[in-house]
């Protein structure tokens, strides 16, 4: 059974939380207000550490560590060519399409397209697309994961708790622009990648190792007689097959058959999409804007790049130690097992990181992995706010009140107009 949070663990996040709020009130009263490239691309002024670091935690949130894991968990190493890929077409965003978006002097991809293929109408309907996109797929995807682990690890509220992150991630993110949200990022990045090797390095040891895992996850099968006697299961258990992992579970890149990871649709299918995800949305491509001048924008991509290499070993792989140490509740063996293990009868594995995080870890470093986590979701929700003010203040907002008052365009963002009513065009002179 998973222990539950104490003292210390309590500790440790509200820690995390005075941390953050700490960076985050110091980004403001650094971050300059007064005119949009100040604002929303944090004045160009950002070195490629703390972009790489941002566009790492602004990709990695709550659902990668529920949904990579648990992926793992379910099915083995594949999920983490996912990864492997994004770590080349992160360097064609670097030398290829910011290179473009510079010389161009755009701030957001509807604006990028206006100029593009001329007119108002497209700008208008992609600046919409996005907005719906980031609510309907981004924000809920995120706030679920979340909620999942903690509810796993906490058993509060979750709608309570989600608020509260909400409300104080919303705060930084309004009040400090993108050089608060990108400070908070680096710090957040420090502690994910620190708490979770820590948690891949302790879950390792108890499996024996890289070898362990490949040698014990394919022998991750629960024991359907005792589950059959501990829930005193009515229905006839026949389907033996669908809980055994898959004879290809070990491979990176699966045959052109299987059912789950084909590599020609991985390749010519979702890379095409990922194209788009790491060169072209807004959350990405607006952290690489803020780059003092291209030879950092190409650093921080290259930085981003290394550190996706990551996942695989810090998410996936303890998905699949979660699967060795845990088979009997991951692997349930029908609706009515899942129902009584993680009140869903589509399946278990997503439980599999937040299973693992409470089952291994010491006190002091649950807390810690809860902070991780907590940093997952604010650093995916902080990159959403942002990068939707700013489609929405420059891309619509605009076009309604193209000259509107200074006030007017504060409480909506950064002023684009100056006291004449022209527009002002914020770029530096080192992107001419």
């Amino acid at each position: 059974m998973a222990s539950s949070m104490e003292v210390a663990d309590i500790a440790v996040v509200a820690l995390y939380f005075v941390l953050v709020l700490g960076i985050g009130f110091f980004a403001m009263w650094k971050a300059n207000h007064s005119s949009v490239s100040g604002y929303f691309l944090a004045g160009r002024t950002m070195n490629w550490v703390v972009i790489g670091a941002s566009l790492f935690v602004s990709n990695i949130g709550s659902e990668h560590f529920i949904g990579l894991a648990g992926s793992g968990a379910a099915s083995g190493f594949a999920v983490g060519a996912w990864e492997f890929n994004a770590l080349l077409l992160l360097q064609l965003l670097g030398w290829v399409f910011i290179p473009v978006y510079i010389h161009c002097g755009v701030y957001t991809m509807p604006e990028y397209l206006s100029k593009r293929f001329g007119g108002k109408r497209l700008k208008v309907y992609f600046a919409g697309l996005s907005l719906l996109l980031y609510i309907f797929t981004k924000l809920s995807v995120d706030l679920y994961a979340g909620a999942l682990f903690i509810q796993e690890s906490l058993g509060w509220n979750l709608y309570l708790s989600i608020i509260l992150l909400i409300a104080m991630t919303a705060l930084l993110t309004v009040t400090g622009g993108l050089v608060a949200v990108i400070y908070t990022d680096t710090i957040q990045a420090i502690l994910m990648i620190s708490g979770a090797l820590s948690l891949t390095a302790i879950s390792l040891i108890k499996v024996g190792g890289l070898d362990g895992v490949r040698e014990k996850y394919m022998e991750a099968v629960p024991n359907v007689t005792a589950i059959l006697a501990r829930y005193n299961y009515s229905f006839e258990y026949t389907n033996s097959c669908r809980i055994h992992p898959k004879p290809n579970s070990l491979k990176l890149l699966r045959g052109p058959l299987d059912e789950d990871i084909p590599w020609p649709g991985f390749l010519l299918g979702q890379t095409p999409a990922s194209i788009w995800y790491w060169c072209a949305d807004q959350v990405i491509v607006q952290r690489v804007l803020a780059a003092k001048n291209i030879a950092h924008a190409k650093g921080s991509t290259l930085m981003a790049g290394i550190l996706k290499i990551l996942p695989m070993f810090i998410i996936v792989i303890p998905g699949m130690i979660s699967r060795i140490l845990f088979a009997d509740e991951l692997a349930c063996i029908g609706p009515e097992h899942c129902m009584a293990v993680c009140n869903s009868q589509a399946g278990c594995s997503n439980i599999a990181y937040p299973r693992l995080v409470m089952s291994v870890m010491p006190v002091g470093l649950r807390g810690l992995m809860m902070a991780v986590m907590i940093a997952a979701l604010m650093s995916d929700l902080d990159s959403i706010f942002n990068s939707a003010s700013t489609i929405f203040t420059l891309d619509i907002y605009k076009l309604v009140r193209k000259c509107a008052s200074s006030r007017e365009l504060v409480v909506c963002g950064p002023g684009v107009c100056d006291h004449h009513g022209r527009h002002q065009h914020c770029l530096d002179a080192s992107y001419h």
